[in-house]
């Protein structure tokens, strides 16, 4: 028995040496659980994503995009309605970019659509960059400050019906100097959690000021209206050097400043005296022109000829006899001389001119040639 080899004595492992290489080749405990707890994470993640589908915006840019179809009217004031440049309300519509025109077909989009407007950062997304996500759309929404109402208020939640809506009511409440930028922009989103189809660009506006509704009291109209106060000019500030120099010779509105730039524009810039810089005249002058005289007519009478002058004090018409000449038709410096003398005087006696509406006599002017005195 003692000359037996055991069937143990071979070279083979013992039993425990064996069970620690299948162990070995298995996964550990902790392994296994990190595996399972991956998985079961996985397939949460789907789960929630089927059962609560977002608009993809990563897959493919998408082609539908909300547009103003025009900007906002500038300057904005804090309590006054925004409207566009064509004193329209304003009005975004949702299109497809990859039509040429037209609103996308009715099946790629719920009708009606949930519309958001919200206030922007003046500086997010600026010139013509488009390449924004809907996340980073949300980080530069602006809120209102602490104490305050909310900054945009209105028809900030609108339905658009077959692709388009217009924005009757809409206003800010605070001034925007004391963001970063110092402007705003106005933003258009779908209603979160309202659509669940391609994602659909936001919509944004230029970036603006908006001004405290103090300062409307000093703002600039355009066009001026002839009975508009002088300083409503561009370059001239309500009380200012030059609004006190023009109040000083007796020219307090729009009408009056043009009537003397027509008769005697050297005198005029004169008044206003050199701190008046070439531009700043011409800035003036350009904006005075804009206005709209009407169709109101005055005649100044002379022994040899009449004159027809619009509400600015400019001629329009030269009457001798039966006939009528625009003033371009006088030819002779000495006709022109007189012309011009005679609208000084009718400027100098305004008061005193005879008055008609319309301007029918300037129609039917005679067409001559010259205009012999």
């Amino acid at each position: 028995m003692a000359g037996r080899r055991l069937r143990g004595d071979s070279n083979e492992s013992p039993p425990q040496q064996s069970e620690e290489k299948r162990m070995r080749r298995l996964p550990s405990f902790s392994t296994f659980v990190q595996e399972e707890v991956e998985r079961i994470l996985i397939h949460s993640t789907r789960l929630s994503q089927s059962c609560f589908p977002k608009h993809n915006e990563a897959a493919e840019p998408s082609s539908l995009k909300l547009i103003f179809v025009n900007q906002p009217s500038q300057p904005i004031f804090t309590g006054g309605r925004i409207e566009d440049t064509e004193n329209n309300p304003l009005q975004i519509l949702v299109v497809d970019t990859k039509k040429s025109v037209g609103v996308p077909p009715s099946s790629l989009l719920p009708s009606p659509l949930r519309v958001e407007l919200v206030a922007l950062d003046g500086d997010f997304a600026s010139g013509d960059e488009e390449d924004w996500t809907s996340h980073e759309f949300q980080s530069k929404i602006v809120r209102e400050r602490a104490g305050k109402r909310p900054l945009l208020v209105g028809d900030v939640n609108v339905t658009l019906t077959d692709g388009v809506v217009l924005i009757p009511e809409l206003c800010f409440t605070d001034n925007s100097s004391w963001t970063k930028s110092g402007k705003f922009k106005i933003g258009a989103r779908t209603v979160p959690g309202s659509y669940t189809g391609p994602w659909i660009r936001e919509a944004m506006t230029e970036p603006f000021k908006v001004k405290d509704h103090r300062g409307e009291s000093y703002k600039k109209h355009h066009p001026p209206a002839l009975g508009d106060e002088v300083w409503r000019l561009e370059k001239i500030s309500k009380d200012g050097v030059f609004h006190r120099k023009l109040a000083a010779n007796n020219i307090n509105t729009v009408q009056d400043f043009l009537k003397l730039w027509h008769v005697d524009p050297d005198r005029l810039r004169q008044m206003l005296g050199k701190g008046m810089s070439d531009r700043t005249w011409e800035a003036t002058i350009g904006h005075a022109k804009e206005c709209v005289v009407g169709d109101k007519l005055y005649l100044r009478r002379s022994p040899k000829c009449d004159l027809l002058l619009n509400p600015v004090c400019e001629v329009v018409a030269v009457v001798a006899g039966t006939a009528a000449f625009a003033p371009q038709q006088l030819n002779r410096a000495a006709d022109r001389a007189y012309i011009h003398q005679l609208a000084r005087e009718a400027y100098a006696n305004w008061d005193h001119l005879e008055e008609y509406e319309g301007s029918s006599h300037a129609t039917n002017m005679a067409q001559q040639q010259s205009l012999v005195i």
